[in-house]
This record gives structure tokens, sequence and C-alpha cells, in this order.
């Protein structure tokens, strides 16, 4: 007998692609990590130059490490400075394939994310030949209320930890909805469609991948 959860994430997978296609997206549904690697790697010509915003999706499937060994990349990482890792950050909204995962997205095929310094937000909307978005489905929620709140409560609780800032969920792992400093929600954008047409390409995982 098959397993439920394969099944259910299969055919809520099914249902997303709809959605998101509804919506102007490219979509696709891998069942695996690999299976989404290799969708990835056939999206993005051999010749393009790529970034990407902080995600762990793309990391966790493999992809991060294969763009870095095969393709001329932009990538903030190398930056010696905290002024050099901001003007490459600056160079990366003009590449040809962008990468990141959302926070959230709702079971209508909208996003949902939530930035610190917008270079994410930036990309998805504007700049990028393609932007090309790893989600696992543990990130689906049932609307935009819901799947902002999972941004804030979920996403960037986890997140926070990754940069060890003083916010108070740092401390107790609950959004407090700060306006500190050092908060890392200060952009949150929803992207309802895709607009040209197809230049965003979701590619949903049924597994769990990122925060």
């Amino acid at each position: 007998m098959a397993d439920p959860r394969t099944e259910r994430n299969a055919v809520l997978g099914a249902t997303l692609v709809k959605k998101l296609q509804a919506r102007a997206f490219d979509a696709y549904y891998c069942a695996t990590k690999e299976e989404a690697l290799q969708q990835a790697l056939a999206l993005i010509p051999k010749d393009d130059v790529i970034s990407w915003g902080g995600s762990v999706s793309i990391a966790e499937i493999g992809l991060l490490d294969y763009v870095r060994k095969n393709y001329k990349c932009i990538d903030r990482d190398a930056a010696k400075t905290p002024e050099e890792r901001m003007e490459i950050m600056r160079k990366g909204l003009l590449c040809d394939t962008f990468l990141m995962s959302t926070n959230a997205m709702t079971t209508d095929g909208e996003l949902v994310n939530i930035d610190g310094n917008g270079n994410r937000c930036a990309a998805m909307i504007y700049g990028p030949k393609q932007v090309i978005v790893i989600a696992g489905l543990n990130k689906v929620t049932g609307n935009l209320h819901s799947a902002i709140d999972r941004a804030h409560t979920t996403a960037a609780a986890i997140n926070i930890q990754r940069f060890g800032a003083k916010t108070p969920c740092a401390s107790t792992g609950v959004c407090a909805n700060c306006n500190l400093a050092d908060t890392i929600c200060n952009y949150i954008v929803v992207t309802r469609r895709s607009k040209p047409a197809k230049k965003i390409k979701v590619i949903l995982v049924g597994e769990d991948i990122g925060f």
C-alpha cells in the first residue's frame, strides 16, 4: 500500500500547480529533493549568470552547491566586508536566474516573503530574467492571513537564530511584532501573479525542506 502522506502530497502538489499556473507562474511538482534538483537544472540555461537570496531550501536540494561549481555566480558570501557584500547583493538583481524559496504559500497560489534587507523580495518583483522558487509543501497554508502568520511566527523566528540578532523572537521563539533595528521583518511582499508570465517558476517539493 502506498504511503498516504506521499499520496496526499502528490494530490496537493497537482492542485497547487494548477493554482499557480492560473496566476501566470510556471509551476512543477517533484516528489523528492533529487527530482527537484533535476527540474531546477533543466530550467537554467548553461550560460546564465546565477545569484540567490538567503535560502536553506536551495541548499538542501543540492542546487546551491551545483551552481557554484558549474555556473558563473554572483555570490555575496565571497565578500570580504559588509560593504562589498551589499554591493554584490545589488549586482545580483541583474542576474539571469535568481534562486530563492518562499516563506509561505497559500492554497490559492499566492507567495508570501519577509525580508530583512529586501534583496529577495526585490529580485522576485523585478530585475532577474527569471526567478526559480524552491518550496517544500510544509510551507503551504490555507489562506493569505495564515501565510503571513507563518512567515512571521515560523520562518522569521527560525531564521533569526541563524543571524544571532537581538530580537524578542531570538530569545523566546515567539514573534513579538517588534520594531527594532535587528528585526528581519522589514519588508513583507505578497506575490499574487507572475509578470511577465512564467518569469517566476515555482518548484514544489513533496518533502519538508526549509523553514
